[in-house]
């Protein structure tokens, strides 16, 4: 079970590896960047080593190229490499990943201190 933490961890995207057009360097697609980010922030990334993280940047020249280009037949392995990593919850049940969410947990109570009086019964006396 992996509790998901919202730290971003990885590398970020590198620069220069896309090639430049009149002497600047080609920026990653918008896509890209958010794609690459939601790994970066995602529960799975606790468990990433450096060579995950090299592959994942090998996908994500795939990723760019659909989205920059339009190339469109990269779709499938792109998809097949995120599966490797629980890009779906098929993918992630496949693993036997388990993410915790946080959300559907049940929430304790909040236990006020003895001395603190709760705030309707104050409101009701102050009120009449």
């Amino acid at each position: 079970m992996i509790t998901p933490d919202d730290e971003l961890r990885g590398p970020e995207l590198p620069a220069g590896v896309l090639g430049s057009e009149d002497g600047v360097d080609v920026e990653w697609h918008a896509m890209t960047k958010l794609w690459w980010d939601a790994w970066r922030s995602s529960a799975q990334a606790q468990t990433f080593v450096d060579t995950d993280w090299l592959f994942l940047i090998d996908t994500a020249l795939m990723h760019h190229t659909m989205w920059a280009k339009g190339r469109w037949e990269f779709a499938s392995e792109v998809r097949l490499r995120a599966a490797k990593f629980g890009a779906t919850p098929e993918d992630r049940a496949r693993l036997k990943l388990k993410v915790d969410d946080p959300a559907t947990r049940p929430q304790a109570p909040v236990q006020s201190p003895g001395n603190v009086s709760d705030i309707n019964s104050r409101r009701a006396r102050l009120t009449g």
